[in-house]
């Protein structure tokens, strides 16, 4: 008897695809909205504005006095004596002032 390889060509193709398409759905699944998230949250942060109402990730509200590059003075409660310095990565969602 002989013997040829065109089975286990086959095979080894058939597993090829169903990864190829399993790493696709991966893709648009997990990574594709995890990027636009990260597209909307820094288009967030670039659009703070002294004076806008934050929310930081503790669930805090307070309003911004001051914005550096990478950092934020957030005053919180009503006495204006609270004045916190936080990294803008602490920001979960800014109200904006009219």
């Amino acid at each position: 008897m002989l013997v040829t390889g065109t089975g286990a060509g086959g095979g080894m193709l058939q597993i090829l695809i169903v990864w190829g398409l399993f790493i696709a759905a991966m893709y648009f699944f997990m990574m594709r909205p995890q990027k636009k998230e990260q597209k909307r949250v820094a288009a967030m942060l670039a659009s703070m504005e002294v004076g806008d109402v934050v929310v930081t990730t503790s669930g805090f509200y307070g309003v911004l006095i001051d914005i550096t590059d990478e950092d934020v003075i957030v005053e919180f409660g009503s006495n204006r004596n609270c004045r916190i310095p936080m990294k803008k990565a602490a920001i979960q969602e800014v109200e904006k002032q009219n």
